[in-house]
């Protein structure tokens, strides 16, 4: 069997499509499972046995149809026997014809997917993202994988310890969306950490270098272990998220590589919807404002990436530091 699988998003969406791509596996176990996705989330590889190869597909750049039209090329070569796409796009379905692919799964836009798939999957938004993107093989598998699962094993924690990772993707910045609190907050949400004994460890990645710096000058108490730099991959995160017997960090892809470690988490949520983006589970705390903002969420349902009371991030730091054991 050789499957080829379609998701476009960031590394956060990738890693919400893998219990899909799991559940895949253990139905058809010597599957060749493809996966195209967008060049900035490639890391997702190196968290998984599941994928086998890759199509490298810039649907952000400004050659999108040539890497769409790139992308059928790379299909119709490779023979597939199934495809699976999350695509929403009405024009997806023509898409997966045009690849030559006998059985081809997605979700339900309107008419032509029901004509032009082989299952029209209806799409609901309103579940766990990892649930929304499962339905599109509930044709295919009885298998459910309901959380993300990569290939780092348990990790000795480090007593009394808590992992902070302030930073969200370079494309939210790029966008101007505000999804965190500010730099200050965290680091004065350091400061009380340390203050309550905890061993805090500081952690972002390589966009997150401007609030890391203002966190280093900002914190009162240097005591912290700076971290900042010393992950080089996606792997090494999920290593030292799994080292931590805390973590807290915004709604970003390290929320959930935490989930597939099963470390205890606290999310800044602000104009995201928690209930989308995390496990009904005892392990992932969302850290929420007390507001009553009339529109939220409103980062993706109403596509407002501005705001300018900003009434969901006003979270203090003790707040935050109280719900840490």
């Amino acid at each position: 069997m050789n499957i080829l699988a379609i998701n476009f998003g960031g590394i956060g969406d990738e890693i919400f499509f893998l219990p899909t791509l799991i559940s895949l596996k253990k139905e058809f176990p010597n599957a060749k499972i493809t996966l195209a996705l967008e060049p900035r989330s490639k890391s997702v590889k190196d968290l998984t046995d599941v994928i086998d190869d890759l199509f490298l597909i810039d649907v952000k750049g400004k050659n999108k149809y040539t890497e769409l039209l790139k992308l059928v090329f790379l299909a119709r070569k490779n023979h597939f026997d199934l495809v699976i796409s999350s695509g929403g796009n009405k024009l997806i379905s023509i898409l997966l014809t045009l690849m030559g692919i006998k059985k081809r799964y997605g979700y339900d836009t309107g008419k032509l997917s029901k004509v032009l798939l082989t299952k029209a999957v209806p799409l609901n938004k309103n579940q766990y993202a990892c649930a929304m993107y499962h339905d599109l093989i509930t044709p295919i598998t009885d298998h459910k994988t309901e959380l993300p699962e990569i290939n780092v094993s348990a990790q000795e924690k480090i007593p009394n310890s808590v992992l902070i990772h302030p930073g969200v993707s370079k494309m939210s910045v790029q966008k101007g969306m505000i999804k965190t609190i500010s730099a200050e907050t965290w680091a004065e949400t350091v400061d009380l950490l340390l203050e309550k004994g905890k061993h805090v460890i500081l952690a972002g990645g390589p966009d997150d270098n401007e609030v890391i710096e203002t966190i280093r000058n900002k914190t009162k108490n240097k005591n912290f272990e700076d971290f900042y730099g010393k992950t080089k991959s996606l792997k090494d995160l999920a290593v030292l998220i799994g080292k931590a017997e805390q973590f807290i960090c915004s709604d970003s892809a390290p929320l959930h590589v935490a989930v597939a470690m099963k470390t205890k988490t606290y999310v800044i949520f602000g104009p995201t919807d928690d209930k989308k983006l995390i496990p009904q589970s005892h392990i992932v705390i969302p850290i929420k404002a007390k507001d009553n903002c009339p529109i939220k969420p409103c980062l993706w349902e109403h596509r407002q990436t501005t705001c300018e009371n900003l009434e969901c991030l006003k979270i203090t730091p003790k707040y935050i530091v109280d719900l840490i054991k």
